[in-house]
């Protein structure tokens, strides 16, 4: 019968939001990243920002830019950082296992076959031109790809000038200065984390609606 008009209303339904994408096992996270990974001679992130954030569209832009950061202050290599992160965050340890052999396993025997194939020829001088070409295409890459993520930092709660003015003094240390990277996440790295930190705070704490 219909509700009198002395009836309590009753709640709307939740609208859910759609799930966003994601791999859909463990297989399909193994060989997503392998081809991650035989893609990505000389340099992979330009790779794996075209990969996961343009085509299989697992991460959006800004989540890229965070997790590479992170990926990047850890120790050992940043693809394989990354792929542990995202593993982990799919499905937990297997899903890190998963993404570890992904990223391992074909480049590893990519790796031995190379070596056995150059042991003969490394010294000719056609083949030292060709890795060097390959090593100023990587560059390029890398560089092309950092500018592509440049958008991201309109959101960073640190402001686009503080993180360009840290973004310039990372560069003129290590370049130009040959500052150790140690050194330099001490001396450029901690003092930005702190003020990423007041700046959140201070974001958390201003009321929604006012600067």
């Amino acid at each position: 019968m219909p509700p009198s008009e002395n009836s309590p209303a009753l709640p709307e339904p939740e609208v859910q939001s759609p799930s966003l994408p994601r791999p859909a096992s463990l297989t399909a996270l193994f060989w997503a990243i392998s081809g991650i990974a035989l893609q990505g001679f000389g340099g992979v992130l330009a790779v794996v920002q075209r990969e996961l954030v343009e085509k299989k569209q697992w991460l959006s832009t800004e989540e890229f830019v965070e997790d590479w950061a992170v990926s990047q202050i850890m120790p050992g290599p940043n693809v394989v950082n990354l792929a542990l992160i995202i593993g982990d965050r799919y499905f937990g340890w297997r899903g890190a296992l998963a993404a570890l052999a992904g990223m391992l396993t074909f480049p590893l025997l990519v790796v031995m076959a190379l070596t056995i194939g150059l042991a003969g020829i490394g010294h000719i001088p056609a083949v030292q031109g060709a890795l060097r070409g390959m090593g100023a295409v990587s560059a390029g890459l890398i560089a092309g790809t950092g500018i592509r993520l440049v958008p991201a930092l309109r959101s960073n709660a640190m402001g686009t000038l503080a993180c360009a003015l840290i973004a310039a003094s990372v560069f003129i240390a290590i370049a130009f200065l040959r500052v150790p990277l140690a050194w330099t996440l001490l001396g450029i790295g901690l003092p930005a984390f702190f003020w990423a930190l007041h700046r959140i705070r201070a974001l958390a704490a201003t009321p929604q609606g006012h600067p």
